[in-house]
């Protein structure tokens, strides 16, 4: 006899209490992220979120339950999430043999760019200098580092929860000498500047206006810079691909071998894209500081 999903047995449990109309309006997917489950559930659920949470944690036997009320908040993508059950929000996800540590109620945990996590790990060569403009937790840094055996990756982060958990990671995971966690507004920290052999951009909606920070850190010789945006899905990967190797030469860089791909969906007839380019800054961007993008 077969024994029914998880999500199947949590609809059972509300179908008891709310009857079957509403229990077939629950969504059956959810993220985990370790010991939290997060989940989206539509407001007129609300009065048997109470059930729904606590047979969520019965069945997949995890500590809390989160639901999302909306999209991340701010610059500082902050999640916009409630406790429905359990306790405790602090998590360890483990992922291509790193560890992050987070509090999901606090920080974001993209698992869509699980496959962008492992690519940058594989791409980054040993010895490296990597510079991480949007670090968060650790999201690429970490792989950098660990995957990669970069020899240094300064990891830029502003929101000083996710910082806090960056260091934390940072030591977990054994890097302690080789990733530098950089506090603050990554146009105005002391980063070195022309030593870069490769930059890390993953800042949606759009990482387009950091370029010229971007270029500032990159070797006079030239590196490669992963610039993350979302694009149409009717232009897709192509027009995200045209669009940065167009601001990259009105800034007077020296473009070279270029690619992009699709990292994830990101809402109705849009898409994530990731843009990798080996580019020559020009030398009047290598000595100067960028001003800050505008909105």
């Amino acid at each position: 006899m077969n024994r029914k999903a998880p999500a199947e047995r949590v609809r059972s449990a509300l179908e008891e209490q709310a009857g079957a109309d509403l229990a077939r309006s629950m969504p059956t997917g959810y993220q985990r992220l370790g010991r939290v489950l997060l989940l989206r559930l539509p407001e007129a659920l609300r009065p048997h979120f109470g059930t729904i949470g606590r047979a969520w944690v019965r069945e997949l036997r995890v500590g809390a339950v989160l639901r999302y009320r909306g999209a991340m908040a701010g610059e500082l993508r902050v999640p916009d999430v409630e406790l429905i059950a359990g306790s405790g929000t602090e998590a360890e996800v483990r992922e291509h043999g790193v560890r992050y540590r987070l509090d999901a109620a606090r920080v974001m945990f993209a698992a869509g760019n699980r496959t962008e996590r492992q690519r940058i790990g594989k791409l980054v060569r040993s010895g490296e200098q990597v510079v991480d403009l949007f670090a968060g937790i650790g999201y690429f840094a970490l792989p950098a580092a660990l995957e990669g055996r970069a020899a240094r990756v300064y990891a830029c982060e502003k929101n000083p929860v996710s910082f806090e958990y960056l260091v934390v990671n940072v030591r977990v995971n054994g890097l302690g000498e080789r990733v530098m966690p950089v506090p603050g507004d990554n146009l105005s920290v002391d980063l070195p500047l022309g030593v870069a052999d490769r930059v890390l951009m993953g800042y949606l909606p759009s990482s387009i206006p950091w370029l010229p920070r971007a270029l500032s850190l990159l070797r006079p010789a030239g590196g490669t810079l992963h610039v993350h945006l979302v694009e149409g899905t009717r232009g897709g990967v192509d027009a995200a691909h045209s669009r940065v190797r167009q601001h990259l030469g009105r800034l007077g860089a020296r473009v070279g071998d270029s690619s992009a791909r699709e990292v994830k969906p990101y809402g109705p007839g849009r898409l994530h894209a990731v843009v990798d380019v080996y580019v020559r800054p020009p030398e009047a961007t290598s000595r100067a500081m960028p001003e800050r993008p505008g909105p």
